[in-house]
C-alpha cells in the first residue's frame, strides 16, 4: 500500500479527500493555514484567550461549510473570510457583553506609552502601541488595515475576501487612515 503525501497535494484534493472522509487530509489543511487564521484573528481582536478559540471555531466552520465551497475562490481565500467573519462575530458578542454591565458614552482614552530607549524594546511598543491603535478602529475598518497592511492582500483580493466593491475597500481604508494618523499622532 502506497502512503499518500498530502503536503504536496493542492488545496482542492485536500478538499475533495476531506470530503470523502479523510481527517488526515483536512489536518493537511490546518496545517497549511493555522497561521494566517492566526494572525487574522489576533489582528481583529488582540492576543487574547478569544483570538485562540475563533482560531478554532474557523477551522470547525471550514469542516462544517467544506461541501458549500465552490473553488471559485483559492481556499486560503475561503478561510480568510470565515476568520473575518468570526472574528467580527466575538467583537459583536464581546460589545453585547459588556453593554450589559456598563452604560458609558465614554470612549476609553488612549495612553501614551512610555517608550524605552532601547532600540528592541522601542521597536516592540511602537508595534504595540499601533496594534492598540488597530484595535480602536472601527471593525469594518479594521478588517480592511488587516487584510491590506498586515497581510499584504491587494485591493483587489481584499475586496474579494470582504464580498465588497473596490471603491469601498479604498474609502475604508482612507477612513482608516485618517484615523490611525489621529490615534498615533503622539506617537511622533
Amino acid at each position: 500500500m502506497v502512503k499518500y503525501d498530502y503536503t504536496n497535494s493542492d488545496d482542492q484534493d485536500l478538499v475533495l479527500q476531506t470530503l470523502d472522509g479523510d481527517n488526515r487530509a483536512f489536518n493537511e489543511i490546518i496545517r497549511r493555514y493555522k497561521n494566517m487564521v492566526a494572525r487574522t484573528v489576533k489582528s481583529m481582536l488582540g492576543d487574547v484567550q478569544q483570538a485562540e478559540d475563533v482560531g478554532q471555531d474557523t477551522f470547525i466552520r471550514l469542516y462544517k461549510n467544506l461541501k458549500d465551497f465552490r473553488g471559485d475562490a483559492k481556499l486560503s481565500t475561503y478561510l480568510q473570510r470565515i476568520a473575518i467573519n468570526q472574528s467580527l462575530n466575538e467583537i459583536r458578542r464581546s460589545r453585547r457583553f459588556l453593554s450589559l454591565f456598563y452604560r458609558s458614552d465614554d470612549k476609553e482614552d488612549i495612553r501614551e506609552t512610555e517608550l524605552s530607549s532601547g532600540e528592541e524594546e522601542r521597536a516592540k511598543d511602537i508595534k504595540d502601541y499601533v496594534n492598540m491603535a488597530i484595535s480602536k478602529l472601527d471593525p469594518d475598518f479594521r478588517t480592511v488595515v488587516v487584510l491590506r497592511a498586515i497581510h499584504g492582500y491587494s485591493t483587489k483580493e481584499t475586496a474579494e475576501i470582504l464580498e465588497l466593491p473596490v471603491g469601498t475597500v479604498l474609502s475604508r481604508l482612507s477612513r482608516a487612515k485618517d484615523h490611525l494618523k489621529e490615534l498615533l499622532k503622539d506617537l511622533e
